[in-house]
């Protein structure tokens, strides 16, 4: 999942209540189903910090809520604001996301650079994805790494 660490970072979810954040924001349809559809509560989260000058996952949380409407799709002052979303039927979901640790950066580069992860659909070139599956491979691969 990533995040933009002006908007959270790993470090905003570390201190928040309960180590907690809802995942606000969220404007793609896919990323949107991702969450809605495929997450469920206690999945593993990795924290990518994007849009910043040194992209990367900057630690781990896990999925703390079953999905629930967005409440910024509602609010007119929200830059995530929608008009065409109802209360009665919400376009945008999200769940709410539990930071476990923060780790060191896995640079994007480091990323790229492990054959295990060729397939990662967040590395595939014109990705714009915020929120994409990682495989149980991936996932490991990704663990062991950031654990030397």
């Amino acid at each position: 999942m990533k995040s933009e660490p002006d908007e959270v970072s790993i470090d905003d979810a570390l201190a928040a209540p309960d180590q907690t954040v809802p995942w606000t924001g969220v404007r793609n349809y896919q990323a949107r189903n991702f969450m809605r559809d495929a997450m469920r509560v206690g999945d593993g989260v990795l924290f990518y910090h994007s849009s910043c000058a040194e992209p990367g996952i900057a630690g781990l949380a896990e999925v703390a809520s079953t999905p629930y409407p967005d409440p910024t799709q509602f609010d007119p002052t929200s830059r995530y604001y929608d008009p065409k979303a109802g209360r009665e039927n919400p376009r945008w979901m999200l769940v709410d996301v539990r930071a476990t640790e923060k780790t060191r950066l896995m640079t994007l580069p480091e990323l790229r650079d492990l054959p295990e992860l060729s397939d990662m659909l967040i590395l595939k070139r014109g990705n714009r994805l915020s929120i994409t599956p990682v495989t149980p491979g991936e996932w490991r691969c990704i663990i062991t790494h950031l654990r030397k």
